[in-house]
């Protein structure tokens, strides 16, 4: 009874549901009692996802089970709730060691077990992975733009605008949140209040010229190459199949018109 339970696909769905509401209810002020009881709660799911991984070893064997890379993703999640589980049973106090804050944190990700349930996802993730290997030369070559592009700006604008080109790292934030067209007309506002009138005029050149190719060029061409990719079906083969079809076809009628 207790093995067809935990390989029942719908019941550990509905643990995975139940997990998630609790996690969302914790994050609220409630008091003390309830708090505790949202904690047994969840560090109880979590041990009944660590008895459906004993129960699926023993049926599957180890070797067999990590076949699935569905449940190589579940192992992964399961593994990373278990510290969070060890901090309760061992009743340490999070607050007082904020490293145990990350353990804390990562029962969260047992909730991403609900992925593998959503109808069509397999597909959606080659997609997925289609329209990386599809993209990824441009968006290699977008980042090395974005850093050139980030660069330069540093040592341009960091004694106008410390707070967005202090360091490398922020102008390379300051240029990205340009490229996403987010704040791409406040901060050369910022940089241009204390300039002359010929100085802003280059610095807004400069800033149209970075909204162009970045925000808009580029970021188009990313996003379009990979959406392409992502919707393909990815029919090589069977196009490979058609033409040689194809070919037979010739074949043979060239055969009958010489007979």
């Amino acid at each position: 009874m207790i093995k067809k339970l935990f390989l029942n696909d719908r019941f550990i769905l509905i643990l995975i549901l139940l997990n998630a509401a609790i996690i969302f209810i914790s994050g609220f002020e409630t008091s003390k009692n309830t708090s505790f009881f949202l904690s047994i709660a969840d560090n109880l799911i979590t041990g009944l996802f660590i008895v459906e991984l004993v129960v699926k070893f023993k049926e599957f064997g180890i070797k067999k089970y990590f076949v699935s890379n569905w449940n190589k993703f579940d192992f992964l999640l399961i593994a990373l709730s278990i510290p969070s589980l060890v901090a309760f049973i061992a009743n340490v106090e999070v607050a007082s060691f904020s490293y145990f804050l990350v353990f804390r944190v990562m029962r969260v990700f047992k909730s991403f077990r609900f992925l593998k349930f959503i109808p069509g996802i397999e597909h959606l993730i080659k997609g997925i992975s289609r329209a990386l290997k599809a993209s990824l030369i441009v968006l290699i070559g977008f980042v090395i733009y974005i850093f050139i592009i980030g660069i330069f700006s540093f040592y341009l604008f960091r004694e106008l605008s410390p707070e967005h080109f202090e360091n490398p790292l922020k102008s390379l934030y300051s240029i990205f949140k340009i490229f996403t067209v987010d704040g791409w007309f406040e901060i050369p506002d910022q940089l241009t209040k204390n300039l002359s009138s010929s100085a802003s005029f280059f610095t807004y050149l400069y800033f149209i010229f970075v909204v162009l190719t970045g925000g808009i060029l580029g970021l188009s061409l990313v996003n379009s190459i990979f959406v392409d990719a992502m919707v393909s079906d990815n029919n090589d083969e069977l196009e490979d199949k058609i033409d040689e079809l194809s070919k037979k076809i010739d074949k043979l009628l060239t055969n009958s018109d010489d007979q």
